[in-house]
C-alpha cells in the first residue's frame, strides 16, 4: 500500500511521535511506501485565506470553497496545498497522528483540513460519504490524550468516544468517503509509566498488523436516501 501519515504534535520526543515512528517502521519493514507530512516540522500554515489563490474566480467576494475548485482546475491553488493534495491522492491509506485537545484536532491539523480537502475532488456536489471523492482509501485515527478509557463509553463521564470525535471520524474522514478504521487509543499517556508506553507501542504495533483485515466503522449509504437525502422508505 501506500500510506501518508499526517502527524500533528509540536514536540518531537513525545508518545504521540513515538507512535507515528512506530508506524514508519512497521508498516515500512512490511514493504509498504510510507510519506510523511510533520505538519509542525514542516511549519504548516493553518489558515485558509485568499492568499491560497494566485487567480480568483470572483475578485469582489470569497467563497472558499468555490475558489478551491477554481484554483484546483486551473492550477494556480497554493503550492503547499497542492502538494498535499497529491500525497492524499496517492495513499491507499491516511494515518492522522495526534494528541487531543478539547475533544478535538489540534488547529494546525484542522487547518490543514480546511486547506487540502478541497471542494470539487475531496467532496463537493453530491459527492460525499461512500460516493465521496475519497471512496476506495481508508483512514485511521492514531490519537493520545490524557483520560483515563473509563472515561469514555456509554454512561462514562466524557460520554463514548467516537461520539467526541464525531466532527472527525463521520463529518471529515467519512464524509470524504474514506473507509475508516476503528481509532487506536494512547490512554491516559502523561501520567502513566515508561513500561505502559511501552506496552502501547507493542500494542500497537500487533494493531497495524490486522490493517488490512480490520472491519471499517458503519456509517448510512447513500442509496439509503432519496434524491433530496430523504431516507428511503423502508
Amino acid at each position: 500500500m501506500n500510506i501518508l501519515i499526517v502527524h500533528a504534535h509540536p514536540e518531537p520526543q513525545s508518545f504521540t511521535t513515538a507512535m507515528k515512528d512506530k508506524a514508519v517502521e512497521k508498516l515500512t519493514g512490511q514493504g509498504h511506501e510510507v510519506k510523511v507530512s510533520d505538519l509542525y516540522e514542516m511549519n504548516w500554515n493553518p489558515i485558509a485565506s485568499a492568499d491560497d489563490f494566485a487567480d480568483r474566480k470572483n475578485k469582489d467576494y470569497l467563497v472558499y470553497a468555490l475558489e478551491q475548485r477554481h484554483g484546483y482546475e486551473n492550477e494556480t491553488i497554493a503550492a503547499d496545498i497542492q502538494a498535499e493534495v497529491e500525497k492524499v491522492l496517492w495513499a491507499d491509506l491516511v494515518i492522522f497522528s495526534f494528541p487531543i485537545y478539547w475533544f478535538s484536532v489540534p488547529a494546525i491539523l484542522k487547518g490543514w483540513f480546511d486547506r487540502v480537502f478541497i471542494s470539487g475532488k475531496i467532496y463537493g456536489g453530491l459527492r460525499f460519504y461512500d460516493k465521496g471523492g475519497m471512496a476506495g482509501k481508508k483512514a485511521l485515527v492514531a490519537c493520545t490524550l490524557g483520560g483515563q478509557e473509563h472515561m469514555f463509553g456509554e454512561g462514562a463521564i466524557h460520554g463514548p468516544f467516537e461520539d467526541m470525535l464525531r466532527p472527525l471520524l463521520r463529518g471529515t474522514l467519512r464524509y470524504a468517503g474514506f473507509d475508516v478504521l476503528p481509532p487506536f487509543v494512547g490512554w491516559h499517556v502523561p501520567y502513566i509509566s515508561q513500561e505502559d508506553r511501552e506496552q502501547f507501542l507493542v500494542d500497537y504495533d500487533a494493531y497495524l498488523d490486522k490493517l488490512e483485515d480490520l472491519d471499517p466503522m458503519t456509517y448510512p449509504t447513500m442509496d439509503q436516501f432519496d434524491k433530496t437525502l430523504r431516507p428511503m422508505p423502508k
